[in-house]
């Protein structure tokens, strides 16, 4: 039996697992897909909005010559502290099933071969993130093989028609790299004006490339239908038939509280937040821990690498106090 089981080996999952070694526990971390899976979906040329030292965890050192890292480093970073710290990792195993037992919790899992594990623990940390699950559209022809949530790079889609729907920082990036690649990029934004939280650098370069004619932005704009060929946008009052050939739906995502609920874990009506001790990060299921985005409601992006990483420290103190007083 395990003393304590992670789920997620993003740098949330991973500041946990390394906090709880510093504790003299050795947790199991499993991860459905590559370690620090959220990162390597990142588009290839991504920059970090935020400094190194503000990504770092395990007391490691990121060392950069930039001021801000690239998703390449940020990788190598986070392969760096697994390494290290010598974290018991399971790459590309999902787990499938959760259930509270008298003396814990029961995980059942599946490789990437179909064949399938259980565990059972003590003490259970999700901290699964919520890169795989973007926000929908709700509209015909979303899931068409030409709609991704998800842009890697822009070479692809040159000389294409492109629609980046979104107003946001990752919507922002992706239009002008898309333009730069030559692409014909129209951005498609809910809002009558871009996010607030768009970089404060990177607003101006967006709005003069718009001003120039060199990417199309229709603000007030609600998409109606996606075809093959083309998109069917309403903007104010006026529906517009739009020619088309892919289309980024960069709207945002949200986090899976499947397991939670399957545990039993309360969420609050009103925030959509988990119900959890701030203070120790468990939930009102005992035993039962949640670690960064996972424990944001209904707007994820409260929760980053730069503050969910503190959630870790609170869990191993917890944990520890508890294995302690239980001896």
């Amino acid at each position: 039996m395990e003393q304590v089981l992670i789920i997620g080996a993003g740098p949330c999952g991973l500041a946990a697992a390394v906090e709880l070694k510093r504790r003299g526990i050795d947790p199991l971390v499993i991860e459905k897909g590559t370690l620090v899976h959220s990162i390597y979906r990142y588009p290839t040329y991504m920059i970090f909005h935020s400094t190194p030292e503000r990504l770092e965890i395990g007391d490691i050192p990121f060392s950069t010559p930039n001021e801000k890292p690239t998703r390449a480093e940020a990788l190598n970073y986070y392969r760096l502290v697994a390494a290290r710290h010598q974290l018991r990792i399971h790459l590309y195993e999902e787990v499938f099933h959760v259930e509270r037992e008298a003396e814990g919790f029961l995980v059942r899992t599946r490789d990437r071969f179909q064949a399938e594990q259980t565990y059972r623990c003590r003490y259970l940390v999700l901290a699964t993130g919520y890169f795989d699950n973007p926000n929908r559209l709700h509209v015909p022809g979303e899931n068409l093989k030409k709609v991704s949530a998800f842009f890697t790079e822009a070479h692809p889609y040159a000389g294409m028609k492109v629609a980046v729907i979104g107003g946001n920082n990752s919507a922002v990036d992706a239009a002008m790299e898309l333009e730069r690649a030559g692409a014909e990029v129209t951005v498609l934004c809910r809002k009558p004006t871009l996010s607030d939280r768009v970089k404060a650098w990177t607003r101006p370069v967006f709005e003069s490339l718009a001003e120039k004619g060199r990417i199309q932005v229709l603000y007030a704009a609600e998409v109606q239908e996606i075809r093959e060929r083309e998109l069917v946008v309403r903007v104010g009052g006026e529906v517009r038939t739009l020619a088309n050939d892919f289309v980024f739906s960069l709207i945002g995502f949200r986090p899976d509280r499947a397991m939670l609920a399957a545990l039993g874990a309360q969420t609050d009506p009103h925030s959509g937040e988990p119900v959890h001790d701030p203070d120790t990060m468990e939930t009102n299921v005992p035993g039962l821990y949640i670690a960064g985005v996972i424990a944001s409601g209904e707007h994820a992006n409260a929760i980053f690498i730069e503050n969910g990483r503190d959630h870790g420290k609170l869990i191993a103190e917890h944990i520890a106090q508890s294995m302690g007083s239980a001896e």
